[in-house]
Protein backbone atom coordinates (compact mmCIF):
# COMPACT_ATOMS: atom_id res chain seq x y z
CA UNK A 1 0.00 0.00 0.00
CA UNK A 2 2.02 2.73 -1.09
CA UNK A 3 -1.00 5.54 -0.76
CA UNK A 4 -3.62 5.78 2.09
CA UNK A 5 -6.77 3.98 1.85
CA UNK A 6 -10.28 5.89 1.67
CA UNK A 7 -13.13 3.61 2.73
CA UNK A 8 -15.97 4.47 2.42
CA UNK A 9 -19.25 2.61 4.09
CA UNK A 10 -22.21 3.26 1.75
CA UNK A 11 -24.66 0.98 4.13
CA UNK A 12 -24.13 3.43 7.32
CA UNK A 13 -24.62 6.40 4.37
CA UNK A 14 -27.85 4.54 3.39
CA UNK A 15 -28.51 3.98 7.27
CA UNK A 16 -28.18 7.97 7.76
CA UNK A 17 -30.76 8.72 5.57
CA UNK A 18 -32.90 6.32 6.57
CA UNK A 19 -32.78 7.82 10.16
CA UNK A 20 -32.93 11.43 8.81
CA UNK A 21 -35.89 9.98 6.39
CA UNK A 22 -37.58 8.92 9.83
CA UNK A 23 -37.13 12.32 11.14
CA UNK A 24 -38.70 14.14 8.65
CA UNK A 25 -41.51 12.60 9.15
CA UNK A 26 -44.94 10.73 7.21
CA UNK A 27 -45.41 13.09 4.02
CA UNK A 28 -42.11 14.45 3.65
CA UNK A 29 -39.86 13.62 1.24
CA UNK A 30 -36.47 13.40 1.73
CA UNK A 31 -33.99 14.33 -0.87
CA UNK A 32 -30.45 14.29 -0.75
CA UNK A 33 -27.49 16.96 -1.01
CA UNK A 34 -24.77 15.03 -3.07
CA UNK A 35 -22.96 18.68 -4.25
CA UNK A 36 -19.21 18.77 -4.44
CA UNK A 37 -18.94 14.93 -6.06
CA UNK A 38 -20.79 13.61 -2.74
CA UNK A 39 -19.21 15.49 0.03
CA UNK A 40 -15.75 14.05 -1.41
CA UNK A 41 -16.98 10.66 -1.50
CA UNK A 42 -18.13 9.83 -4.80
CA UNK A 43 -21.28 11.49 -6.15
CA UNK A 44 -22.32 9.02 -8.36
CA UNK A 45 -21.61 5.82 -6.22
CA UNK A 46 -23.56 7.90 -3.08
CA UNK A 47 -26.68 8.46 -4.93
CA UNK A 48 -26.84 5.19 -6.72
CA UNK A 49 -26.71 4.18 -2.89
CA UNK A 50 -29.16 6.19 -1.51
CA UNK A 51 -31.71 5.98 -4.93
CA UNK A 52 -31.77 2.11 -3.75
CA UNK A 53 -33.12 3.09 -0.23
CA UNK A 54 -36.00 5.24 -1.94
CA UNK A 55 -34.31 8.74 -2.57
CA UNK A 56 -36.15 10.50 -6.01
CA UNK A 57 -34.57 13.57 -6.24
CA UNK A 58 -30.78 14.84 -5.78
CA UNK A 59 -28.90 18.51 -5.30
CA UNK A 60 -25.92 19.80 -6.53
CA UNK A 61 -24.21 22.85 -6.70
CA UNK A 62 -23.47 23.86 -10.42
CA UNK A 63 -25.06 22.25 -13.74
CA UNK A 64 -21.98 20.55 -14.65
CA UNK A 65 -22.08 18.52 -10.93
CA UNK A 66 -25.71 17.56 -12.77
CA UNK A 67 -24.44 16.81 -15.81
CA UNK A 68 -21.95 13.77 -14.10
CA UNK A 69 -24.23 12.82 -11.86
CA UNK A 70 -27.25 12.27 -14.57
CA UNK A 71 -24.48 9.74 -16.41
CA UNK A 72 -24.00 8.10 -12.75
CA UNK A 73 -27.77 7.55 -12.25
CA UNK A 74 -29.36 7.32 -14.96
CA UNK A 75 -32.73 9.52 -16.32
CA UNK A 76 -35.03 8.61 -13.39
CA UNK A 77 -33.98 10.52 -10.12
CA UNK A 78 -34.37 14.08 -10.33
CA UNK A 79 -31.37 16.63 -10.54
CA UNK A 80 -32.17 20.08 -9.03
CA UNK A 81 -28.83 22.64 -9.16
CA UNK A 82 -28.89 25.07 -6.38
CA UNK A 83 -26.78 27.80 -8.48
CA UNK A 84 -29.79 28.11 -11.19
CA UNK A 85 -30.22 28.77 -14.19
CA UNK A 86 -26.47 30.62 -15.30
CA UNK A 87 -25.69 31.69 -18.48
CA UNK A 88 -24.25 28.89 -21.43
CA UNK A 89 -26.02 26.39 -18.89
CA UNK A 90 -29.22 26.12 -21.03
CA UNK A 91 -28.36 23.22 -23.49
CA UNK A 92 -26.84 20.83 -20.18
CA UNK A 93 -30.57 22.05 -18.34
CA UNK A 94 -32.38 20.65 -21.42
CA UNK A 95 -30.72 17.87 -22.53
CA UNK A 96 -30.18 16.02 -19.12
CA UNK A 97 -33.36 17.16 -17.77
CA UNK A 98 -31.81 19.11 -15.03
CA UNK A 99 -33.89 20.92 -12.73
CA UNK A 100 -32.51 24.78 -12.04
CA UNK A 101 -33.87 26.26 -8.58
CA UNK A 102 -33.68 30.27 -10.11
CA UNK A 103 -32.42 32.81 -7.68
CA UNK A 104 -33.52 35.78 -9.39
CA UNK A 105 -35.40 37.83 -11.77
CA UNK A 106 -32.74 37.58 -14.58
CA UNK A 107 -32.48 33.88 -14.01
CA UNK A 108 -36.61 33.75 -13.91
CA UNK A 109 -36.10 35.75 -17.50
CA UNK A 110 -33.38 33.44 -18.67
CA UNK A 111 -35.28 30.25 -18.02
CA UNK A 112 -38.62 30.84 -18.73
CA UNK A 113 -37.67 32.70 -22.25
CA UNK A 114 -35.11 30.01 -23.29
CA UNK A 115 -36.69 26.73 -22.03
CA UNK A 116 -40.52 27.22 -21.54
CA UNK A 117 -42.48 24.16 -20.08
CA UNK A 118 -38.85 23.39 -19.12
CA UNK A 119 -39.24 21.98 -14.87
CA UNK A 120 -37.79 24.25 -12.81
CA UNK A 121 -37.90 25.85 -9.03
CA UNK A 122 -37.19 28.69 -7.02
CA UNK A 123 -34.76 29.96 -4.43
CA UNK A 124 -36.18 32.49 -1.57
CA UNK A 125 -33.47 34.32 0.83
CA UNK A 126 -35.63 34.27 3.75
CA UNK A 127 -32.54 36.38 5.43
CA UNK A 128 -29.30 34.51 4.53
CA UNK A 129 -28.22 36.95 2.04
CA UNK A 130 -26.30 34.65 -0.38
CA UNK A 131 -28.86 32.89 -2.89
CA UNK A 132 -32.01 33.29 -3.81
CA UNK A 133 -35.10 35.93 -4.76
CA UNK A 134 -35.74 38.56 -1.70
CA UNK A 135 -38.83 39.16 -0.53
CA UNK A 136 -39.62 42.47 -2.38
CA UNK A 137 -38.34 40.42 -5.67
CA UNK A 138 -40.32 37.84 -5.14
CA UNK A 139 -43.55 39.79 -4.36
CA UNK A 140 -42.89 41.19 -8.08
CA UNK A 141 -42.28 38.17 -10.03
CA UNK A 142 -44.64 34.91 -7.87
CA UNK A 143 -47.34 35.56 -10.41
CA UNK A 144 -45.43 34.82 -12.88
CA UNK A 145 -43.48 32.17 -11.54
CA UNK A 146 -46.13 30.22 -9.66
CA UNK A 147 -48.59 29.79 -12.73
CA UNK A 148 -45.88 27.85 -14.24
CA UNK A 149 -45.61 25.55 -11.87
CA UNK A 150 -42.30 25.49 -9.83
CA UNK A 151 -41.34 21.68 -9.11
CA UNK A 152 -39.89 23.00 -5.54
CA UNK A 153 -40.23 26.77 -3.63
CA UNK A 154 -37.22 26.52 -1.24
CA UNK A 155 -35.17 28.52 1.01
CA UNK A 156 -31.75 27.52 3.21
CA UNK A 157 -30.96 28.41 6.80
CA UNK A 158 -28.57 30.42 8.37
CA UNK A 159 -27.68 28.92 11.96
CA UNK A 160 -29.79 25.69 11.73
CA UNK A 161 -26.49 23.88 13.57
CA UNK A 162 -27.59 26.01 16.41
CA UNK A 163 -30.77 25.09 17.62
CA UNK A 164 -32.07 28.26 20.11
CA UNK A 165 -30.15 30.61 17.51
CA UNK A 166 -33.06 32.96 16.90
CA UNK A 167 -32.45 33.70 13.57
CA UNK A 168 -33.77 30.11 12.86
CA UNK A 169 -37.01 31.27 14.07
CA UNK A 170 -36.66 34.83 11.95
CA UNK A 171 -35.93 32.68 8.64
CA UNK A 172 -38.93 30.28 9.17
CA UNK A 173 -41.16 33.47 9.70
CA UNK A 174 -40.17 35.02 6.70
CA UNK A 175 -40.24 31.97 4.46
CA UNK A 176 -44.21 31.33 5.61
CA UNK A 177 -44.65 34.93 5.34
CA UNK A 178 -43.55 34.28 1.16
CA UNK A 179 -44.84 30.92 0.75
CA UNK A 180 -47.95 30.21 2.74
CA UNK A 181 -51.17 29.79 0.71
CA UNK A 182 -48.77 28.67 -2.58
CA UNK A 183 -49.61 25.29 -4.43
CA UNK A 184 -46.36 24.19 -4.66
CA UNK A 185 -44.23 21.45 -2.63
CA UNK A 186 -42.02 23.91 -0.45
CA UNK A 187 -38.46 23.25 1.41
CA UNK A 188 -36.70 25.09 4.13
CA UNK A 189 -35.00 22.21 6.10
CA UNK A 190 -31.13 20.68 5.16
CA UNK A 191 -30.07 18.24 7.84
CA UNK A 192 -30.17 20.81 10.80
CA UNK A 193 -33.38 21.94 9.97
CA UNK A 194 -34.66 17.97 10.11
CA UNK A 195 -33.00 18.64 13.86
CA UNK A 196 -35.32 21.91 14.57
CA UNK A 197 -38.54 19.87 14.32
CA UNK A 198 -41.83 19.42 12.05
CA UNK A 199 -42.82 23.19 11.37
CA UNK A 200 -39.46 23.15 9.31
CA UNK A 201 -39.88 20.33 7.58
CA UNK A 202 -42.82 21.55 5.00
CA UNK A 203 -42.81 19.12 1.92
CA UNK A 204 -39.23 18.04 1.41
CA UNK A 205 -36.14 17.88 3.12
CA UNK A 206 -32.81 17.73 2.03
CA UNK A 207 -29.99 16.44 4.04
CA UNK A 208 -26.50 17.04 3.05
CA UNK A 209 -23.48 16.39 5.91
CA UNK A 210 -25.56 14.40 8.23
CA UNK A 211 -25.94 11.62 5.50
CA UNK A 212 -21.97 11.80 5.61
CA UNK A 213 -21.87 11.19 8.79
CA UNK A 214 -21.16 14.66 10.33
CA UNK A 215 -22.42 17.18 12.69
CA UNK A 216 -24.79 18.59 13.93
CA UNK A 217 -26.04 15.09 13.51
CA UNK A 218 -25.06 13.17 16.08
CA UNK A 219 -26.80 9.65 15.78
CA UNK A 220 -25.26 9.56 12.48
CA UNK A 221 -23.13 6.26 11.79
CA UNK A 222 -19.42 7.21 10.59
CA UNK A 223 -19.13 7.04 6.81
CA UNK A 224 -15.44 7.41 6.28
CA UNK A 225 -12.35 6.16 7.60
CA UNK A 226 -8.79 6.60 6.31
CA UNK A 227 -5.33 4.87 7.01
CA UNK A 228 -2.17 6.16 5.96
CA UNK A 229 0.80 3.83 4.83
CA UNK A 230 4.19 3.81 7.45
CA UNK A 231 6.79 4.72 4.87
CA UNK A 232 9.59 4.89 7.53
CA UNK A 233 10.50 4.82 11.16
CA UNK A 234 13.28 6.55 12.86
CA UNK A 235 15.09 6.74 16.10
CA UNK A 236 15.50 10.18 17.39
CA UNK A 237 17.86 11.19 20.21
CA UNK A 238 16.98 13.83 22.90
CA UNK A 239 17.20 17.40 21.29
CA UNK A 240 16.91 16.55 17.75
CA UNK A 241 14.30 18.49 15.70
CA UNK A 242 11.72 16.85 13.25
CA UNK A 243 9.83 18.32 10.00
CA UNK A 244 9.75 21.67 8.79
CA UNK A 245 10.68 24.94 10.64
CA UNK A 246 11.84 22.60 13.70
CA UNK A 247 8.14 22.70 15.37
CA UNK A 248 8.64 20.02 17.67
CA UNK A 249 11.71 18.66 19.09
CA UNK A 250 12.52 15.25 21.16
CA UNK A 251 12.96 15.51 24.46
CA UNK A 252 13.75 11.70 25.35
CA UNK A 253 14.70 8.67 22.96
CA UNK A 254 11.74 8.68 20.28
CA UNK A 255 10.48 6.29 17.90
CA UNK A 256 8.71 8.50 14.80
CA UNK A 257 7.17 6.69 12.05
CA UNK A 258 6.81 8.57 8.65
CA UNK A 259 2.94 8.38 6.89
CA UNK A 260 2.03 8.86 3.57
CA UNK A 261 -0.24 11.33 3.52
CA UNK A 262 -0.38 15.42 4.07
CA UNK A 263 -2.12 18.63 2.99
CA UNK A 264 -2.41 17.55 -0.57
CA UNK A 265 -4.58 14.89 0.73
CA UNK A 266 -7.08 17.29 2.70
CA UNK A 267 -5.29 16.53 5.86
CA UNK A 268 -4.74 20.22 6.83
CA UNK A 269 -2.04 21.46 7.61
CA UNK A 270 -3.44 23.42 10.92
CA UNK A 271 -4.36 20.08 12.72
CA UNK A 272 -0.42 19.77 13.84
CA UNK A 273 0.19 18.01 17.14
CA UNK A 274 -3.86 18.58 18.11
CA UNK A 275 -4.79 15.41 15.88
CA UNK A 276 -4.15 11.54 16.51
CA UNK A 277 -3.47 9.15 14.36
CA UNK A 278 -4.25 5.59 15.88
CA UNK A 279 -3.00 1.66 15.94
CA UNK A 280 -6.08 0.21 17.23
CA UNK A 281 -7.47 1.39 20.16
CA UNK A 282 -3.68 3.53 20.54
CA UNK A 283 -3.60 6.91 19.97
CA UNK A 284 -0.52 8.35 18.43
CA UNK A 285 0.40 12.04 18.25
CA UNK A 286 1.54 13.92 14.94
CA UNK A 287 4.81 15.84 15.83
CA UNK A 288 6.21 18.28 13.67
CA UNK A 289 3.96 20.01 10.72
CA UNK A 290 1.77 18.50 8.70
CA UNK A 291 3.34 18.47 4.78
CA UNK A 292 1.61 18.34 1.48
CA UNK A 293 2.55 14.41 1.29
CA UNK A 294 3.86 13.71 4.68
CA UNK A 295 2.97 13.37 8.45
CA UNK A 296 5.27 12.45 11.03
CA UNK A 297 3.99 10.41 14.44
CA UNK A 298 5.40 9.15 17.72
CA UNK A 299 5.03 5.44 17.99
CA UNK A 300 7.56 5.04 20.95
CA UNK A 301 4.99 3.80 22.95
CA UNK A 302 3.77 0.75 20.73
CA UNK A 303 5.29 -2.34 21.33
CA UNK A 304 5.71 -2.95 17.05
CA UNK A 305 5.17 -0.09 14.30
CA UNK A 306 2.04 -1.21 12.30
CA UNK A 307 2.07 -1.01 8.44
CA UNK A 308 -0.21 1.63 8.65
CA UNK A 309 -2.14 4.11 11.19
CA UNK A 310 -5.72 5.54 10.96
CA UNK A 311 -6.39 8.92 10.95
CA UNK A 312 -10.58 9.17 10.24
CA UNK A 313 -12.10 6.16 12.28
CA UNK A 314 -14.29 5.30 15.24
CA UNK A 315 -12.29 7.12 17.68
CA UNK A 316 -11.23 9.99 15.86
CA UNK A 317 -14.41 11.23 13.62
CA UNK A 318 -14.48 13.83 10.51
CA UNK A 319 -15.87 16.77 13.35
CA UNK A 320 -12.75 15.62 15.76
CA UNK A 321 -10.47 16.30 13.01
CA UNK A 322 -12.24 19.02 11.99
CA UNK A 323 -11.83 21.10 15.43
CA UNK A 324 -7.96 19.41 15.43
CA UNK A 325 -7.63 21.90 12.22
CA UNK A 326 -9.46 24.62 13.31
CA UNK A 327 -12.16 23.91 10.57
CA UNK A 328 -15.38 22.11 10.30
CA UNK A 329 -16.22 18.53 9.30
CA UNK A 330 -17.15 19.93 5.66
CA UNK A 331 -14.07 21.06 4.59
CA UNK A 332 -12.26 17.95 5.57
CA UNK A 333 -14.80 15.94 3.39
CA UNK A 334 -14.66 17.61 0.90
CA UNK A 335 -11.37 18.47 0.70
CA UNK A 336 -9.83 14.69 0.59
CA UNK A 337 -7.69 14.26 -2.60
CA UNK A 338 -7.64 11.87 -5.56
CA UNK A 339 -4.60 9.93 -4.41
CA UNK A 340 -6.74 7.88 -1.84
CA UNK A 341 -7.17 4.12 -2.53
CA UNK A 342 -11.16 4.63 -2.88
CA UNK A 343 -12.56 1.35 -0.85
CA UNK A 344 -16.54 1.18 -1.24
CA UNK A 345 -18.49 -1.31 1.44
CA UNK A 346 -22.04 -1.95 0.85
Amino acid sequence: MSTGQLHIDLDALAANWRALDAKSGAGVETAAVVKADGYGLGAGRVARALAREGARRFFVAVAEEGAALREAVGPGPEIAVFSGHMAGDTDMIHDLALTPMLNSIDQATRHLEALPGHPFGVQLDSGMNRLGIEPAEWAAVRDILLPAGPRLVMSHLACADEPDHPMNAAQLKSFREMTDGIAAPRSLAATGGILLGPEYHFDLTRPGIGLYGGAPFEEAAPVVGIELPVIQTREVAPGEPVGYGNTWTAEAPSRIATVSGGYADGLIRAMGPRARLWDGETPCPVVGRVSMDLITVDVTHLAAVPASLSILGPHQGVDALAEAAGTIGYEILTSLGARYARRYKG
